[in-house]
C-alpha cells in the first residue's frame, strides 16, 4: 500500500451515484475477479491510516527510504534545478521532500500533484509556513493522467520526485505509461528521483503488509467504509476480511478482501452477490530487482544515471533522466 493519488469526495464530484468513486466502484464489482482501484484508499481517513502504517515496525518502506534520502541527501538534491521547480507526483506526507527542500534553498516552486483532498491543503500551508521564500503551489489532478502545471513555473527547469514505492502500485504496462507522462511534464534532460521497492524475503513482505496491530487490515477495510459514507452503500465491514500475500510468480503483494460468507451489498443503485471466500482485489506492489525497474525504466523514455539502497537492500531510490533534448 503505496501512496497513490488522494480523491475527492463524492459530492465534490457530482453526487453520490455520479461521481468517478461510484462509476469505478460499480464497474469493478462487475468485473471478474471484483476489484476496487487502489486510489481511492486516500480520502482523509485512509491517508490518516497509512501514516500510521509507514510507522509500524514491520512496514521497512518509509525507514529505508528515509535512511537513503538523509544518508544522500547532498547528491539527491543535486539532481533538482537551481531556480527551478520540484514537481512530486501524489505527495501524500511531506517528510521526504522536507528532507530535499532544506538542500535546495534556492529552489523557487514546489508543486505536490494529487487529486483534490484535505490531506494536499494541509501538507501545502505547512510547507509555506516553513519555507517562506518557496513558492508552495498544489495541483489538484490525477497524476497518472495528463495535467497542466501552474502558470508559475511554465519555464522554469524541472526536477520530479516519486517516493513511497508508489510507482509498484501500477502494473507494469501502466508504470511505463506513468512514467512516459512524467517525462512530458518534466521535459527532456529532467531529473526524476523514484522509490521503488526491491524483492527480497517472501516472509518480510508479508509481515509488511499484514501488520500485528491490524493498522493495514482497517486501511483495506476503510475502503468499503468511504463507499458506505460517501456512496450510500451497504457493504457490512463484519462481513469482509483483510488478505494480503506474496504472489512470486508476478512478483507482487497482492491486498485483498475477502467475503466472510454469502451477502449481497448494495451500491449506487446495483446489487452485488458475493460467495463466501471470494474476493475484492484492492492492491497490488510490485518489487522489482535494480536491473529489472531501469530495464522498465529505459522502455518508458528515461535513462538510469544513479541508483541508491539502504544497507539492507530491502529499497532502492533511482536518479533518472529523461530522454530527449533539455528543456530551456
Amino acid at each position: 500500500m503505496d501512496a497513490l493519488p488522494v480523491s475527492p469526495p463524492a459530492a465534490a464530484a457530482g453526487g453520490p451515484t455520479t461521481s468517478d468513486f461510484a462509476r469505478d466502484l460499480v464497474a469493478g464489482l462487475r468485473a471478474t475477479p471484483k476489484r476496487i482501484p487502489p486510489k481511492y484508499f486516500y480520502d482523509a481517513a485512509g491517508s490518516r491510516l497509512f501514516e500510521r502504517i509507514t510507522t509500524l515496525p514491520e512496514y521497512y518502506p518509509t525507514r529505508a527510504e528515509m535512511q537513503i534520502l538523509r544518508e544522500r541527501a547532498g547528491a539527491v538534491a543535486a539532481l533538482v534545478p537551481a531556480e527551478g521547480a520540484l514537481i512530486e507526483f501524489g505527495s501524500g506526507s511531506s517528510a521526504k521532500v522536507r528532507l530535499l527542500l532544506a538542500r535546495t534553498p534556492k529552489l523557487r516552486a514546489y508543486v505536490p500533484v494529487d487529486i483534490s483532498g484535505e490531506f494536499l491543503g494541509e501538507e501545502a500551508r505547512r510547507l509555506r509556513a516553513e519555507h517562506s521564500s518557496l513558492q508552495v503551489v498544489p495541483v489538484a489532478a490525477d497524476f497518472t493522467k495528463p495535467f497542466a502545471l501552474p502558470d508559475a513555473v511554465r519555464g522554469l527547469p524541472r526536477a520530479g520526485f516519486f517516493p513511497g514505492s508508489t510507482i509498484g502500485n501500477f502494473d507494469p504496462d501502466d508504470a511505463k505509461a506513468f512514467l512516459r507522462n512524467a517525462a512530458g511534464v518534466l521535459g527532456g534532460g529532467a531529473a526524476f528521483i523514484v522509490g521503488v521497492d526491491l524483492v527480497k524475503d517472501e516472509a518480510i513482505l508479508n509481515r509488511a503488509y499484514d501488520d500485528a496491530q491490524g493498522v493495514t487490515a482497517a486501511f483495506n477495510l476503510n475502503l468499503l467504509a468511504r463507499a458506505n459514507r460517501e456512496l450510500r452503500a451497504d457493504f457490512d465491514l463484519d462481513g469482509f476480511a483483510h488478505h494480503a500475500f506474496f504472489n512470486e510468480e508476478q512478483s507482487r503483494i497482492e491486498m485483498h478482501l475477502v467475503s466472510r460468507r454469502v451477502q449481497q451489498v448494495h451500491v449506487a443503485g446495483a446489487t452485488f452477490t458475493f460467495d463466501e471466500g471470494e474476493t475484492i482485489h484492492t492492491e497490488n506492489s510490485y518489487k522489482y530487482t535494480v536491473d529489472g525497474f531501469l530495464r522498465l525504466a529505459a522502455e518508458a523514455g528515461w535513462r538510469g544515471s544513479d541508483v541508491w539502497t539502504d544497507k539492507d537492500r530491502l529499497f532502492s531510490v533511482h536518479a533518472l533522466k529523461a530522454n530527449g533534448p533539455d528543456r530551456t
